[in-house]
């Protein structure tokens, strides 16, 4: 028996989204717990699964702040390092007039980029039934190293490998680059979370059902997700196929929809277990991870106010 359901690895952040304007006329900005990882963790712990975290964060109040509120939320943080010398990173959040959302980066160094192949705790990785990472821990070499060594304990300790590339333009010297390392995650993974526009962009097709089938026909992924936004999601197996509307809410915050997604989907693979799914159990996990991503859009930040099982079943009937 495996300690933990779910080991992820990657940015542990401050998000400072917009809340309001002050009494002088300026932007006010929330410093919300964040890094898309962790939040499916948050995800996964509230809905009463074990995880465990692996990352970097600085020694300072924002640091502090973020392992204070993973230990809060009941995520392990024995992997969790703390870095004298690089400070916590930020993400400024802008949501813009059509919903989307513009990002600002103070990472150049930030603390997450710091992980080494020294800091990786093994054990957590061999003790856990899943392994989720994502592209943004491969966007510095000394933590490409420290990511490719933990893919490489949970392939060896037989683990479920699950990746999502949330794709971050400005974080990458280039995007050839970016494109590189993602398909190194592909090539890893047997679950992939892909967005509209990163599997568009990293296929060159402007159709979803032909830019799927060319990844499925490069790589052996046995579960594939991809997340449409507004537009609701899709799910692709050797066994089935499933599309699913999104939850009509009336949203304010697309930060984290992504992440809660996938989180949703992973607990639906481990109460199911892993196998080649089939289209009625496809749409049953996409209906569960719609609800839960909707929700969290009605909500400022992310990982701190996760829904419960129950607010997820109340909105899906």
């Amino acid at each position: 028996m495996k300690k933990f359901d779910v080991c992820a690895l990657g940015e542990l952040l401050i998000d400072f989204t917009d809340n309001g304007i002050s009494s002088q006329g300026n932007p006010v900005m929330e410093a919300n717990p964040g890094g898309a990882p962790c939040n499916v963790l948050a995800l996964l712990t509230r809905l009463g699964f074990s995880t465990a975290f692996i990352g970097k964060v600085g020694n300072d109040i924002f640091g502090r702040q973020l392992r204070n509120a993973v230990t809060e939320i009941g995520i392990d943080t024995e992997g969790l390092i703390t870095d004298n010398e690089v400070n916590t990173t930020f993400a400024f959040v802008h949501t813009l007039s059509d919903g989307d959302r513009e990002f600002s980066f103070y990472r150049n160094p930030g603390a997450d980029m710091m992980l080494s192949e020294h800091d990786v705790n093994e054990d957590l990785i061999r003790n856990s039934k899943i392994f989720h990472f994502g592209s943004l821990s491969m966007t510095s070499e000394m933590c490409e190293a420290a990511t490719k060594k933990a893919v490489a304990a949970a392939k060896d300790s037989g683990a479920i490998i699950s990746f999502d590339p949330n794709l971050r333009e400005n974080l990458w010297d280039s995007l050839d680059r970016a494109k590189e390392k993602i398909r190194y995650g592909i090539s890893c993974c047997d679950i992939l979370k892909i967005s509209d526009n990163e599997i568009l962009w990293l296929t060159g097709e402007k159709d979803y059902d032909k830019a799927v089938l060319k990844l499925r026909q490069e790589y052996d992924i046995s579960l594939l997700l991809l997340s449409l936004g507004k537009n609701g999601s899709r799910a692709y197996s050797a066994n089935g196929y499933a599309c699913v509307s999104a939850k009509q809410v009336n949203a304010i915050e697309t930060t984290g929809a992504g992440d809660t997604f996938c989180g949703a989907v992973l607990s639906k693979v481990l109460e199911k277990g892993f196998k080649d799914y089939n289209s009625i159990e496809l749409s049953e996990m996409l209906e569960f991870a719609n609800s839960a991503a909707a929700i969290v859009t009605t909500r400022k930040g992310a990982l701190k106010v996760m829904p419960y099982r129950e607010e997820i079943i109340r909105i899906m009937n």
